[in-house]
C-alpha cells in the first residue's frame, strides 16, 4: 500500500546498464516498485545486507525500474554480471533524500539568505548539492564546500552553473 514504511526484500540479478551514467543494475520487481511509488521514487536500499545507502529506483524502457549499483560496491560485494544479489528496500522519507551533514546544518543556521536560496532548489538540485558537500570525509573540507556553495548561490541569484560552482569548488581547496 502506498505510504507504509515496510521493507521489501528479493533477489534480483545484477546485469549491465546500457546507461552511460552507470555500469549495472538490479530490476525492482514492477508489484514492489509500485508500492513504493509515493509520490517519488527515492528509496533507501541494502544490498546482500550491506549498510543501507539512499537511492531511487530509475526508470528503463518498458516501464522498468531498476537501482543502480556503483562499481565500487559491486567489488565489496565480489558480485559480477550474472550474480544474484539479496535486495532490501523500503521508502525513503526523509527531507533531501541523503544525509545533511552537520556543518551545512549549522551554515543554515548562520547564513539565512544561503539556506532560503538552497531551499528554494528542486530537491534534485538540493540533493547534487548535499553529495558535493558530503562525499569528503574531512569535517573543515566540509565546511569550506558549504560556504562556497551558499556564496555561489547568493552570488548567481539562487541560480547554479555547474562550470562556475566547479571552478570555485577546486580554487577552495587549493587555499
Amino acid at each position: 500500500m502506498p505510504g507504509s514504511d515496510r521493507t521489501y526484500r528479493f533477489t534480483a540479478v545484477l546485469e549491465r546498464s546500457a546507461n552511460k551514467l552507470w555500469g549495472a543494475h538490479v530490476r525492482v520487481p514492477r508489484n514492489i516498485a509500485e508500492k513504493l511509488l509515493d509520490p517519488d521514487r527515492r528509496v533507501i536500499c541494502a544490498l546482500n545486507g550491506t549498510p543501507e545507502f539512499q537511492c531511487a529506483m530509475l526508470p528503463q524502457r518498458g516501464g522498468t525500474l531498476v537501482i543502480s549499483v556503483k562499481k565500487p560496491l559491486r567489488e565489496k560485494l565480489g558480485v559480477t554480471f550474472g550474480g544474484e544479489l539479496g535486495v532490501s528496500l523500503r521508502k525513503d522519507r526523509s527531507v533531501y533524500g541523503l544525509p545533511v551533514p552537520e556543518e551545512l546544518e549549522e551554515l543554515f543556521r548562520q547564513d539565512r539568505q544561503g539556506s532560503r536560496l538552497f531551499h528554494a532548489l528542486t530537491r534534485g538540485k538540493q540533493r547534487t548539492l548535499l553529495y558535493i558537500i558530503g562525499s569528503v570525509k574531512n569535517p573543515d573540507k566540509r565546511t569550506v564546500r558549504g560556504v562556497t556553495i551558499l556564496s555561489h548561490l547568493k552570488m548567481n541569484k539562487g541560480q547554479i552553473n555547474y562550470r562556475q560552482l566547479n571552478a570555485a569548488l577546486q580554487a577552495s581547496t587549493r587555499r
